[in-house]
């Protein structure tokens, strides 16, 4: 028999935690309470990864299993989803916010503003946080870079992190100031302040700008190309994680791992040593009741203009004959893109035309 639901106090708020010896985390034991409890001991932190932003649920209400899979485009059998939409049973002091997708649909999405929206998001199931790069004061106006430096096959974390050390010197050159992040694998994700009067299509062609720099620099390691098939054993800039409706995993974000792993915020100096693995549940609670946020700088960190890596763009455009590059294929056809048909299929139509 489950165990009767219990009540949080969150900062003066109520949250009531349905369920709460339900299992989440088979392996290390971690329940469903152990979830919400977590948001709340990390609270200062993710509420300020999250805080006035859109956020996109990745809900997992079974908690995770090996078999467990999230629903996708190509699947819609799955026991996880991303719930892009306030659900009808929102409570009224849940704030939220409209925001609109590629096509032009509207939505209307949890904004948290509060710590006990967060763990009322995680009642739900929630273990990653997708929030938007954009505030409830203006949702067209980007004010974070997130950069994904994703490891393709046969690269590693290692891999990442040594990209992410030159992408920080490209980005100074630029005027710009990036924090590190596990993404909770084999990732590293930096994020940088900026001014919030760009839309995403500029910020989309900055991170474009400063991932072919970087490219330049380490061109056996790193890539910006699109295509799979032309990536090879490189970390991938991933660029349209810059793209509107196209999120980051927040820090303190818990990804579905069979040990509960974290997405942790760093300071360059720990990211040379550091190992995703250290970074699960309860390691991290520990690590933020003795250290706190340690990202605190980047939310007081005055943001910085994006002109420097615009004209780096501009540049590109005109001395290199690069510039716009292609979209995921759910958005609708963005002027200047490219063709969306893969190099290898492209060349073997052009053979059967000839």
């Amino acid at each position: 028999m489950a165990a009767p639901a219990v009540e949080l106090d969150v900062r003066g708020r109520t949250v009531r935690v349905s369920s709460p010896d339900k299992v989440y985390f088979p392996e290390v034991g971690l329940t469903k309470l152990d979830i919400v409890s977590y948001v709340v001991a990390v609270g200062d932190g993710i509420l300020a990864a999250l805080k006035d932003r859109p956020v996109t649920m990745e809900r997992w209400p079974g908690g995770y299993s090996p078999d467990a899979k999230l629903v996708s485009r190509d699947d819609p059998n799955g026991e996880a989803w991303y719930q892009k939409r306030a659900p009808k049973n929102t409570p009224d002091w849940v704030e939220t916010v409209k925001i609109a997708f590629p096509s032009g649909r509207t939505a209307v999405q949890v904004c948290p503003t509060e710590l006990a929206a967060v763990a009322w998001m995680a009642n739900l199931g929630t273990l990653r946080y997708h929030p938007w790069p954009v505030t409830k004061a203006d949702t067209e106006m980007v004010d974070q870079l997130r950069i994904d430096l994703d490891p393709q096959p046969g690269t590693d974390f290692s891999d990442a992190v040594a990209a992410a050390y030159e992408l920080r010197a490209v980005l100074e050159e630029a005027g710009l100031t990036g924090y590190p992040k596990t993404s909770g694998g084999r990732g590293v994700h930096v994020f940088v302040p900026v001014e919030p009067r760009y839309g995403f299509v500029e910020a989309r062609h900055a991170v474009i700008a400063l991932g072919r720099e970087l490219a330049r620099r380490m061109p056996e390691r790193v890539t910006v190309n699109w295509w799979k098939e032309e990536r090879g054993e490189r970390i991938f800039i991933d660029y349209n994680q810059m793209a509107r409706d196209r999120t980051i995993a927040s820090a303190y974000s818990i990804r579905p791992t069979p040990r509960a792993q974290v997405s942790a915020p760093l300071t360059w100096a720990e990211l040379a040593d550091a190992d995703p693995a250290d970074f699960t549940l309860p390691t991290m609670t520990e690590r933020f009741a003795r250290s706190g946020d340690v990202w605190q700088p980047f939310y007081t960190e005055p943001p910085a203009a994006l002109e420097p890596a615009l004209q780096m763009y501009e540049r590109d455009a005109r001395d290199h004959g690069v510039g716009e590059m292609p979209y995921p294929p759910e958005y609708p056809k963005m002027p200047g893109e490219p063709d969306r048909v893969q190099p290898s299929r492209k060349r073997s139509v052009t053979r059967e035309n000839d």
